[in-house]
């Protein structure tokens, strides 16, 4: 599946698609997330973290620029990075972070705000677009590489 749509009606919602997710990643994934403010995107990526094994907190990291979390895929031990680069000034305080470095193929790298990294972070495998409406959500997943393309051919949702 190359495209996926869905209407979010609610935060449990978007929690379910973020633990679809989690069944679907793969090691060396990067996933671009674009919305306004209150989109979604923090707890899209929450609930994929936790239902990727997780078990502390969440934390976003708008001031820390990127979270690590240390997960288990399909028994595995694995890393998913999370990036919110909304409060950097320009692409270079990514490369001078050395974050460019995660991005190692083995790393599942999920990216808030990704324009701001625009043009030296890394292409994405999936970009998600989160839209606020009514009092949901939609959102939309495009696969841009053969690893997005099997993420996206593995989701599950809405969950059998």
């Amino acid at each position: 599946m190359q495209h996926f749509t869905a209407y979010l009606p609610d935060e449990a919602a978007t929690a379910a698609l973020g633990a679809a997710l989690a069944r679907a990643i793969l090691p060396g994934l990067v996933i671009y997330l674009h919305g306004d403010l209150g989109a979604g995107k923090t707890a899209l990526t929450r609930s994929l973290i936790q239902a990727a094994g997780h078990k502390g907190t969440v934390k976003s990291p708008t001031y820390t620029l990127s979270e690590p979390y240390r997960v288990q895929l399909g028994g595995q031990p694995a890393n998913i990075i999370h990036y919110d680069l909304y409060r950097m000034s320009s692409p270079e305080e990514f490369l001078d972070a050395g974050f460019r470095e995660d991005f190692d193929g083995k790393n599942i790298c999920i990216v808030e705000w990704p324009e701001k990294g625009e043009p030296v972070l890394p292409l994405p495998d999936v970009k998600v677009l989160l839209n606020v409406s009514g009092l949901g959500r939609t959102v939309e997943l495009q696969a841009l590489s053969e690893l997005g393309l099997l993420c996206l051919d593995r989701l599950s949702f809405p969950p059998p």
